[in-house]
């Protein structure tokens, strides 16, 4: 019986990506690289940002005080409260000054303004603004040339803590949503790039694999990966070449291997070793089945003689002649013929009743007489002649392959006992 081949794993492959597949790993990690990198990129921005923020914060509130500094000494000096509202409004009337404030030199509120119950400060907004919400600056008032400026009063703000959070913060969700919108582009662009160059030709190599026969492995549909034959995925299928057609050679020769130790050496037709696998493989399939097997046991009638007066060359030859003419009664790709041992051969005959098993048996013996050998030291017969023991098991017959390779061994005893040159069938009485 012939082993059966080694076989590849079956390769599946889809046409949409599958979960865990190479394509969906290679997005995802394309996408998580490139979160990565748009979120150091957004963090620098976003730090980049702050400190522009604070800067331009400082100097904007720097330079409007510095522009009312000279009017706010007037009304301080003057002590015109109606000059001061007008000031303190004007600084006031921007949305990032919570409070603002106009006293004279003795400390006195000229104008003041506060905004309603701000929200509470924050760890964010004190770790950002804490340091610049405050401030205050002296107004220094011109006496006249011959005298110093003197300080009549002051102007002290506090800017706006939850206002400056706030503008940050619209400021953090535009910058997260643009690199995010970024980094979806850009893995966009990645993953194109990569399911054109890499992945679909590795799925190309895939889909071959998956489509080679495992009989005949060196005849695999070798994909042409353009713009890869002298890289990495060009020497892949290179390599995967080489060894499919080792593994085709290394087959061919298994097989031949097999073949030849199953083969009789001088007949061409099987040997012992391959009928006695065969017999047993198809006698437990014909139990299984209850389909009817058949043996045939064939001895060629005085051999002995044959070669001793002919020669053991000639006697090889005639075997040779034998066996092939033997063959050409039987289905090969159904029975067998083998050669049982020495001028024995044996026919197995799977699925053949009793009936049948005769018929097959006269077609060898008429077909070893047509071969007129001469066979003038014959104490029977003139021409070389088979004698044959056939026995059937029928469905529903108790018996074991042993017993029945002995019945038709039995019966092929007395064809010889009957007077050789016949097909026996049954045991005869002694």
């Amino acid at each position: 019986m012939i082993s059966p081949r080694p076989r590849f794993p079956m390769l599946t492959t889809g046409v949409a990506p599958k979960k865990g597949s190479l394509t969906t790993k290679q997005a995802l990690l394309t996408l998580l690289i490139a979160m990565l990198i748009s979120g150091v990129a957004g963090s620098i921005e976003l730090l980049s940002h702050a400190t522009n923020m604070r800067q331009e914060t400082e100097q904007r509130i720097t330079q409007q005080l510095a522009v009312v500094n000279g009017a706010a000494a007037e009304a301080a000096f003057q002590l015109n409260p109606d000059l001061a509202h007008q000031i303190a409004y004007g600084l006031f009337n921007a949305d990032e000054v919570a409070w603002v404030s106009i006293r004279d030199d003795f400390g006195r509120a000229l104008a003041e303004f506060e905004r309603p119950k701000q929200a509470d400060s924050t760890w964010l907004s004190q770790y950002l603004f804490g340091d610049i919400l405050h401030h205050q600056t002296d107004l220094a008032y011109y006496m006249g040339s011959d005298m110093p400026e003197a300080v009549v009063g002051e102007i002290e703000l506090m800017l706006a803590e939850g206002y400056l959070t706030q503008q940050f913060l619209a400021r953090i969700y535009t910058v997260v949503g643009v690199s995010i919108l970024e980094a979806f582009i850009l893995s966009l662009v990645v993953i194109a790039f990569f399911h054109l160059f890499i992945t679909r030709p590795l799925l190309k190599v895939h889909a071959a694999i998956a489509q080679t026969d495992p009989n005949r492995p060196g005849q695999w549909p070798k994909p042409m990966l353009r713009g890869h034959q002298h890289d990495e995925l060009g020497h892949l299928v290179d390599s995967l070449d080489h060894l499919l057609n080792a593994f085709q050679q290394g087959l061919e020769q298994r097989d031949q291997l097999h073949h030849l130790s199953n083969m009789d050496g001088l007949t061409g037709v099987a040997n012992r070793r391959h009928f006695d696998e065969f017999y047993q493989q198809h006698w437990h399939l014909a139990q299984q089945t209850q389909q009817p097997l058949s043996v045939i046991f064939i001895d060629i009638d005085n051999f002995k003689e044959f070669n001793d007066h002919y020669g053991h060359a000639m006697g090889d030859d005639t075997l040779r002649a034998v066996a092939k003419a033997l063959n050409q009664c039987i289905a090969p790709a159904r029975d067998l013929l083998a050669r049982y041992g020495g001028e024995e051969f044996v026919c197995v005959l799977p699925g053949q009743d009793h009936d049948d098993a005769v018929g097959v048996a006269n077609c060898l013996r008429e077909a070893v007489l047509s071969l007129a050998i001469p066979h003038a030291f014959s104490s029977t017969h003139s021409e070389l002649t088979v004698s044959m023991g056939v026995a059937s098991m029928s469905p529903g017959l108790s018996i074991s392959a042993e017993a029945l390779i002995e019945r038709a061994d039995q019966h092929l005893y007395h064809a010889k006992r009957l007077g050789r040159n016949r097909v026996e069938t049954r045991k005869r009485p002694a």
